[in-house]
């Protein structure tokens, strides 16, 4: 912490106090020393007149104390040791101290931080970070831990004051409180994405941009199809949750609304497990595969729980040994499984994928300022780039373009986050398309649903 040294030029008492009472909301009584329990004196003012002890620093400049000696010069209040007598104060700079403010407990020896009081060996919380106060020696201190913190104050400040932001940031409370590494760890959730897709070919139609339409929006094409928002908490489970959404919307597309279900998450979270981390992240090749091979069954069967919880149901079983009685076709008795998930290879692909077939999975590079996302289209700031990052799947449900003044349009994805509606425009964000930003266009996923023809 920063010392605030108590120097107040010479002049009238009202000048005097006026510095003091500014001084005092910044950081009270930085360096007044507790002299309870020691003779009254006097000391300076036995050899000084009244605002008028020495200046500078002159060793001769004062009074004996006990067996020692005390100061009276403008340099006893600069040094490490409290050598200033204990009239210093109140007799050559005109400050009177409150000895019995209840304010100060008859203390003054506190440290002051954004508005409150601490006493000697309290600890608090300042954002992410444990602070204690500490009044040995001569200066109170507030020392922080140094941890950097999701909802960063002075990153929000810079990000504010840049003039070509495409986006608008914005303070989360409920990120507030919470490290960096919290945010990557249990906010993000999808593990190397350049390992859990290398097997995967990519699909490449290289569909003709001029026939694709500049807009699209499956939440207006298929209303009644596409998911809604999730809320992942602090649970790093996007692996499971845009897996669950992408085939969700595709068994509802695919089977024409007679296969309209909400897939759970929770059931990859806690079956899942093979080689895979539950709320510390998840691989999506194993997500699919696991879909694949065994399915999973509805959210109202595996209701979320966010947590690492014990699988209950049986990796190799049916419905009705699942529990599950209940399901939008009467016909389905299998768990709800999926065909072999299939990468997209470029943009354009990207978006037939979707005007086609529904939403598709995608997996994004996470910058610290993208948790400050309200409004607007994404471009990571270049401030946050020595910071840590991580992986995050979403799901891309569209695209669009917008104009600003006289330069080209600005193309835009239209992607669905699982922070909750209260984050984002309603959950969701817009973020730069055409330009593989935060790398939304490399790990790009398709998969088609087995349906159950309805009778």
């Amino acid at each position: 912490m920063r010392n605030i040294q108590l120097t107040i030029s010479r002049g009238t008492c009202s000048t005097v106090r006026a510095s003091l009472l500014v001084l005092l909301s910044l950081a009270i009584a930085h360096a007044i020393p507790d002299y309870s329990g020691l003779p009254p004196g006097p000391y300076c003012a036995g050899r000084f007149d009244t605002g008028r002890c020495c200046p500078g620093r002159q060793d001769d400049c004062g009074a004996p104390i006990l067996s020692t000696t005390c100061y009276c010069d403008d340099f006893c209040n600069r040094t490490r040791e409290e050598d200033c007598c204990p009239d210093y104060w109140s007799h050559c700079k005109l400050i009177t101290l409150p000895t019995e403010d209840p304010l100060f407990g008859g203390n003054i020896r506190q440290c002051f931080h954004e508005g409150k009081y601490y006493k000697h060996g309290e600890t608090f919380l300042s954002n992410c970070n444990i602070c204690k106060c500490s009044s040995l020696g001569q200066f109170a201190k507030i020392r922080c831990d140094e941890k950097r913190c999701l909802m960063d104050t002075d990153l929000l400040r810079e990000l504010e004051s840049q003039w070509d932001m495409s986006w608008t940031p914005g303070n989360y409370s409920k990120f507030w409180g919470r490290t960096l590494t919290d945010g990557i760890e249990l906010r993000l959730g999808t593990l190397n994405p350049g390992k859990s897709m290398y097997r995967m070919n990519p699909v490449k139609r290289h569909y003709n941009p001029d026939a694709l339409p500049r807009e699209f929006d499956a939440r207006l094409k298929w209303p009644r199809d596409i998911s809604g928002i999730k809320e992942q908490g602090w649970c790093g489970s996007s692996w499971a949750i845009s897996t669950a959404q992408v085939a969700s919307d595709r068994f509802a597309l695919m089977s024409k609304g007679a296969e309209a279900v909400n897939l759970s998450p929770q059931h990859l979270i806690s079956c899942n497990n093979r080689g895979q981390q539950g709320c510390r992240g998840g691989y999506l090749d194993r997500a699919w595969l696991f879909m694949r091979k065994f399915g999973v069954v509805d959210e109202d069967c595996y209701s979320w729980s966010g947590m690492n919880d014990k699988c209950r149901i049986r990796k190799r079983t049916d419905l009705r040994g699942a529990g599950c009685n209940r399901s939008p076709n009467p016909f389905r008795t299998e768990l709800y499984k999926v065909g072999p998930a299939y990468r997209l290879g470029n943009e354009t692909d990207i978006m037939q994928e979707i005007l086609i077939s529904g939403p598709v999975q995608a997996t994004m590079k996470v910058y610290q300022d993208f948790f400050t996302y309200q409004r607007g289209i994404y471009k990571h700031s270049r401030v946050v780039e020595n910071y840590p990052t991580g992986y995050h799947s979403v799901r891309i449900v569209g695209w669009g373009e917008e104009l600003y003044g006289n330069s080209p349009p600005t193309k835009y994805w239209i992607a669905a986050n699982s922070w909750g509606s209260d984050w984002g425009e309603n959950g969701f964000f817009k973020l730069q398309k055409g330009r593989n930003e935060c790398e939304i266009e490399s790990y790009v996923l398709g998969i088609w649903p087995k349906t159950v023809p309805y009778n």
